[in-house]
């Protein structure tokens, strides 16, 4: 058993007591205590703490900070396992007590670490993988030769080796770099004609890495081009790229997701008739900001359970909590900052918007379906033209987790359904 240096009729000592920054405990070698922390690291490093002489001047730094967001780390016999975010995609590296490199962990695909299970005891290691065009599958890794070996994965009949993933950069406004995974059918020709769906959330410090959803497996095997952004606002550069997309900053979340856009149309992927925009709860308030501020750029808009009045939202349900990444208006110069990219305070009249599916549930608790009562009916009072605006209302359910299956497919169906019309897709 490790030896936690537990001395009978012991009393506790504070180490740590500032919670403004994380220490997440990892093990310990008798009185030497090992955390992931991002105190003066906001990509966070590995440090060691001997309780016994606990002063911030004695911290020892094991791993330091790097390029990569080291998102996880577990020991694993005498050794550090790092998962990292390398542009939103998982890297394991593996790092001696004293920091040195060992050795990379091979991974499947450009995808997702979703759990790594080890003791320090044992010479392999579990772990979880997903990725865009594959399952959620389990894995064994083997310390003494560095194999990772496929446990069990899913049934499910569909054959990856007809998709490709890569990942491509879009130069935002401002011109910082915006990582964009791109998954289709291989043999895709760049002839601006591929119906194309643009996904992102940007917010709360969320990662968005790749994950298996069969319905967009549906989307691609109809031929259309899925596309996840990973703009400002999302953890997966850490703190400052988090904060980058908060409160007078949160603009940059909107012209990160349009130059992405922009990016698509530019390089043949798509043209504006083809090209759909998807984002649920901030990333409703996403495709809401976007399609107020660039109609024209648009052939589709599916805003989902969106966060849309950015006045009022902190007066509902859990909506308060939300005021660390979007201010309030009950403070002036935030008033100012949200009032300017608010969906329902910015929709125009007499303007052309493109052909907009809001979705939303009844008992939605999280993001009170009043966002989209009254962002539809205001869309529906000023729009120009003929494209469709609809709004879809789910009863006798929430924010998304927990509806049955029938519900979802009932859900994504008329989604799909709603794309295929609007992009005129051709199945």
């Amino acid at each position: 058993e490790p030896n936690y240096g537990l001395k009978e009729n012991s009393s506790l000592t504070e180490v740590v007591g500032n919670f403004t920054d994380a220490y997440i405990p990892l093990g310990n070698d008798g009185s030497v205590f090992y955390f992931r922390t991002n105190y003066d690291a906001p990509k966070y490093r590995v440090i060691a703490i001997d309780i016994d002489n606990f002063e911030k001047e004695h911290w020892k730094t094991i791993i330091p900070e790097q390029e990569n967001t080291l998102s996880s780390c577990t020991m694993l016999g005498d050794s550090f396992v790092c998962g990292y975010l390398k542009d939103a995609y998982s890297r394991l590296e593996r790092y001696n007590l004293q920091g040195e490199h060992i050795d990379t962990i091979a991974l499947p695909d450009i995808g997702s670490v979703t759990t790594f299970n080890a003791k320090r005891e044992h010479k392999e290691a579990f772990f979880g993988f997903t990725s865009f065009t594959k399952p959620l599958s389990s894995y064994r890794y083997i310390v003494d030769t560095q194999e990772v070996v496929l446990l069990r994965t899913s049934t499910i009949a569909i054959d990856s080796s007809l998709y490709e993933t890569k990942q491509i950069f879009a130069s935002s406004k401002d011109g910082t770099q915006v990582p964009m995974f791109v998954i289709h059918k291989k043999g895709l020709e760049l002839n601006a004609q591929n119906p194309t769906l643009l996904y992102a959330y940007g917010g709360f410090n969320h990662s968005i890495t790749p994950s298996f959803s069969i319905s967009r497996m549906v989307w691609m095997e109809m031929g259309g081009v899925l596309v996840v952004a990973n703009i400002r606002g999302g953890g997966e550069y850490g703190k400052d790229w988090h904060e980058a997309g908060t409160v007078h900053q949160k603009q940059n979340c909107f012209d990160d997701f349009i130059a992405c856009a922009e990016h698509l149309i530019e390089t043949g992927y798509t043209s504006t008739p083809k090209l759909a925009i998807e984002g649920r709860s901030n990333g409703g308030l996403l495709v809401g900001a976007c399609m107020t501020q660039r109609p024209e750029l648009f052939g589709a808009c599916l805003p989902g359970v969106g966060v849309l009045d950015m006045l009022k939202f902190h007066e509902f349900t859990i909506g308060w909590a939300w005021v660390s990444d979007y201010g309030s208006s009950e403070t002036e110069d935030e008033f100012h900052s949200l009032y300017a990219y608010s969906p329902l305070h910015n929709l125009k009249e007499g303007t052309a918007y493109p052909p907009t599916l809001v979705t939303t549930s009844d008992h939605d608790d999280r993001v009170v379906p009043a966002h989209s009562f009254k962002f539809a009916a205001r869309l529906q009072e000023v729009h120009k033209g003929d494209n469709p605006v609809l709004i879809s209302i789910e009863t006798k359910a929430g924010h998304g987790m927990g509806k049955p299956t029938a519900m979802l497919i009932e859900e994504q169906a008329d989604q799909w359904a709603f794309l295929v019309k609007a992009l005129n897709i051709e199945i």
